[in-house]
């Protein structure tokens, strides 16, 4: 039965600015992505300093306005790690704002991602300037935090860092703001698209985000396997005892992407029934057909520990290309298995409901292979009796459907068709029934 987590958790803050709520769920394992702190308007404190905000939004509405606020509140230099720096140092820049917190988990496991962005878009020569507002309740909070980012930031003020919250409309954190022409705003998902894209999320515009996801369709619909599984310097796979093993060889088979954690209950159940089809696979069909690990695990210890007890290979855990396929086949939840066929298209990506359903007799795992079998079973349900008695049990038994149960006369496991019992929690084999009746 497959299980499912949730857990959240609330932080309160006192002396409070806002109220701080975040949840996570294991459905958002791609996202992981989509954790934010975030707060009501309700909640902030509405002080003189931020109702003099509201009006202050009214005096500058073009979107490269900072640089504006900033010079009508004195502030002539912005903070680096190297010291201070003329605000007139942003001129002709791409500002990108990023409001973030050190108490926020979600803003410190943003801030690598976001910094190896930053750092590979300068090695470009891109003109990129991203500067830190900061949400930190006090001074050492925010040089604390500031000490993991390569960019410029505000230097601490609360009042002005208030102005700046209202005048942006933000509302949770961790939020990244291009000041850009094409209309974004913090409703949208830029932790997520840069998460998702690194440094190719630049320039951040609604036509650039459009781009990304024709991408991914194309890779979806069109991509080679090499396309998919291989990765800059990588044409490789390995294997559970570290052998490469070349993503060349894989050309002209089935191939399952499946998507799964060594942390997580569900995916150990199913990597069982997964295992139990591959080994019959291989004994029945021979090489024409191969999974590959697109592991989910928090750290590269599980991923070992999960690879090893696994007959198939793996995609390495530190590419980027397990974060990619993710993304690519939209995987909101695992275990997932995804079949690609032998011509490199993709004819299924609801795989574990196949498996769990048919197991090895499904392959190749087509939509008429699939019909076919269950019109296998519509034709073996019709030769059986509605209702049956059975000399071992006093009550009536009426033909069912499960895709698993135990036989109370064989004592062995049964799936599909079988004699129920509505009183107790009696199942028959309709081959045992023939043999009950016949003692």
């Amino acid at each position: 039965m497959l299980l499912n987590f949730l857990s959240s958790w609330k932080l309160y803050l006192f002396p409070s600015l806002f109220l701080c709520w975040c949840s996570s769920s294991t459905a958002a394992i791609r996202k992981k992505h989509n954790i934010r702190c975030s707060f009501t308007e309700s909640e902030l404190l509405l002080s003189p300093a931020l109702m003099a905000g509201l009006s202050f939004e009214a005096t500058y509405t073009d979107s490269h306005d900072v640089l504006k606020i900033f010079a009508a509140e004195g502030v002539e230099f912005l903070l680096s790690c190297e010291g201070k720096v003329p605000v007139s140092k942003c001129n002709g820049k791409i500002i990108c704002l990023l409001f973030s917190a050190i108490w926020c988990r979600p803003c410190r496991a943003f801030i690598p991602c976001l910094a190896e962005l930053y750092e590979t878009l300068k090695k470009r020569g891109s003109n990129l300037e991203i500067i830190f507002i900061s949400f930190d309740r006090d001074e050492d909070g925010f040089r604390e935090h500031f000490k993991s980012m390569p960019w410029l930031a505000v230097p601490f003020d609360v009042n002005l860092h208030r102005r700046l919250i209202d005048r942006y409309r933000v509302d949770r954190i961790p939020s990244f703001i291009p000041l850009c022409s094409d209309g974004i705003t913090v409703e949208e998902d830029l932790i997520g698209c840069i998460e998702d894209y690194g440094a190719d999320a630049f320039p951040f515009t609604r036509k650039r985000q459009e781009e990304l996801k024709a991408i991914d369709k194309r890779r979806r619909v069109e991509a080679s396997l090499e396309e998919l599984l291989a990765h800059e310097g990588r044409n490789f796979l390995i294997s559970g005892d570290d052998r490469k093993v070349p993503v060349s060889e894989l050309a002209g088979k089935t191939i399952g992407l499946y998507f799964c954690a060594y942390w997580s209950p569900p995916c150990c159940a199913f990597t069982v029934q997964l295992t139990d089809a591959y080994n019959n696979l291989k004994a029945a069909k021979g090489d024409c057909f191969e999974i590959v690990l697109i592991s989910t695990d928090r750290d590269l210890e599980e991923f070992n520990v999960n690879k090893s007890t696994m007959p198939w290979l793996a995609v390495p855990y530190e590419d980027r290309t397990r974060h990619d396929l993710r993304r690519i086949f939209n995987i909101k939840g695992i275990p997932a298995l995804v079949f690609i066929g032998p011509d490199g298209k993709v004819i299924s990506e609801n795989g574990k409901f196949t498996i769990s359903s048919y197991g090895a007799e499904a392959f190749p795992f087509t939509e008429s292979r699939v019909r076919d079998l269950e019109a296998a079973l519509r034709k073996e349900g019709e030769a059986l009796p509605q209702q049956v008695e059975d000399v071992k049990h006093e009550h009536v038994l009426k033909l069912d459907m499960a895709k698993a149960y135990v036989c109370d006369s064989c004592k062995n496991q049964g799936k599909f068709w079988t004699f129920s019992c509505d009183v107790c929690d009696y199942d028959l084999h309709p081959s045992c029934l023939e043999k009950v009746n016949k003692d």
